[in-house]
């Protein structure tokens, strides 16, 4: 995968669940990881393993110098709701190319929970 200075993308070999309160709204052992210098992991998820059906469209977008431009998505789920939750690079850059068809989470907006080692 190509890769810059600035970020680093690895599979992860462990199963990742993405939970909104109760509702599992991903879940999959395809998860990538993204390692932006000095910053927690990011896991990013293939939109085909994540329910589709609790996010709506969001008016919000945000340009990253080393992957692109962002768009964005809210949650609705279980009686609750947050906004500009849930985010993807649709074209993003070439060191970031291996992240496109995935969204990532804001923690503290979802529980994201990785299976422990065996």
């Amino acid at each position: 995968m190509p890769q810059t200075p600035a970020i680093r993308i690895e599979p992860e070999p462990r199963a990742v669940q993405i939970l909104f309160h109760d509702a599992v709204i991903g879940s999959t052992k395809r998860a990538l990881k993204l390692i932006e210098g000095t910053r927690e992991p990011v896991y990013y998820i293939p939109r085909e393993d994540v329910e589709m059906a609790f996010f709506q469209d969001s008016d919000r977008t945000t340009t990253c110098p080393h992957k692109g431009e962002a768009r964005y998505w809210s949650i609705s789920a279980e009686g609750y709701a947050a906004q500009n939750a849930v985010w993807s690079y649709e074209q993003p850059k070439e060191a970031a190319r291996a992240i496109a068809g995935h969204l990532a989470f804001y923690p503290d907006k979802v529980r994201i929970a990785v299976a422990e080692d065996r």
